[in-house]
């Protein structure tokens, strides 16, 4: 059954007492080394994806935001995102966001933190828009929580002692010929940076793809590209 949209943090308890169960079995059963992610994107982690109990900052992308949630839901996961009254629930399905699996808590206010806490109780992974910068305290007391729950946090934003932070840049958008034309994909550089890492990361990828979804640049692509910059 799916959840309702959430209208206030206070109503997180609630999705707390109704998904608890569901949210032990995800995690102490059999808790995951690491949570998926798209094919495309696994070099720019050092496990190959998210790491349960971490956090990650992301740039205000709602693509890339939506990847990432897309490939742990498809996989299995609740996911929860607070703070993001304009989230299209039809770009979140297109990218993988499961609707059944979802909670929408769109407007805490300056209740998000306890709303990002509470969610994290439950939800393997969580995702949120802060209002507001998090001070280290603030983030050092969610992090003992993301940790203890093994819950993964995806905040679009600056955050202090995320695990990685990525960037995007250099995009190029694909099938506009001579000021016309549909537009069928946008190539972009997605950098990774942090702990774990000795020097930043970086891929070239199609964001969304022609399906909409991530996906990689063909070789014959990546090759006219090279030749184009040199």
């Amino acid at each position: 059954m799916a959840l309702a949209q959430v209208e206030s943090a206070d109503q997180v308890a609630q999705i707390t007492r109704l998904r608890a169960q569901i949210g032990q079995m995800q995690r102490r059963t059999a808790e995951p080394e690491r949570v998926p992610v798209p094919g495309p994107l696994a070099r720019l982690f050092p496990t190959g994806g998210l790491r349960p109990g971490a956090a990650y900052a992301l740039p205000d992308s709602p693509s890339l935001l939506l990847a990432l949630a897309g490939e742990a839901s498809h996989a299995g996961s609740w996911c929860a995102f607070v703070g993001m009254p304009d989230l299209s629930m039809q770009a979140a399905t297109s990218h993988g966001v499961a609707a059944d699996r979802v909670a929408l808590i769109p407007d805490p206010g300056e209740r998000w933190l306890s709303a990002v806490s509470s969610a994290a109780e439950v939800f393997p992974l969580v995702a949120v828009r802060p209002p507001r910068a998090a001070t280290a305290a603030e983030t050092a007391r969610l992090s003992a929580r993301l940790r203890d729950r093994a819950s993964t946090l995806l905040v679009m934003g600056a955050w202090p002692g995320a695990e990685l932070s990525l960037s995007l840049g250099e995009p190029e958008w694909r099938g506009i010929g001579a000021g016309h034309g549909l537009i069928a994909s946008r190539a972009v550089t997605i950098a990774a940076a942090g702990r774990g890492l000795p020097s930043a990361r970086h891929v070239r990828v199609l964001l969304p793809g022609p399906t909409g979804a991530v996906s990689e640049i063909a070789p014959a692509r990546r090759a006219h590209l090279r030749a184009v910059a040199a």
